[in-house]
Formats: C-alpha cells, structure tokens, sequence
C-alpha cells in the first residue's frame, strides 16, 4: 500500500484496514507454523502495512 493511499482514507477506514490485515497476517502466521504457506514474503508486506497506518493515524492525531 502506498501512503498516499492511505492517507486519504477516514479514520475508521484506516482502522478498520488494520483489523483486516491483523486477521490475515494470523492466518498467513498460521501457515508459517504448519509449514503450508506459500509466499513468506506476505508475512513482512502485512507487517509493513500495519505499521505504515498505525503511523499516518498517529500523524493525524498530533496535527489536530
């Protein structure tokens, strides 16, 4: 996801985002242990996600 992106989305969009790719990295994390992943590298992109929009929702909090 670009930031851009994201920065254009609400508030509740952002966080409602976040809860979606926490649900998806537990289950990509899930694979990882049972040893039936396919693409490990999805593993860090979702990790890379949520921290670039727990980021941009702690910019938005200080610029208010």
């Amino acid at each position: 996801m670009k930031p851009q992106d994201l920065r254009n989305m609400t508030k509740d969009e952002l966080n409602h985002k976040v809860l979606s790719l926490k649900q998806e990295l537990s289950k990509f994390l899930f694979q990882a242990k049972t040893g039936t992943i396919e693409n490990s590298a999805n593993i860090s992109r979702i990790k890379k996600d949520v921290a670039r929009i727990k980021t941009i929702l702690k910019e938005e909090s200080y610029a208010k």
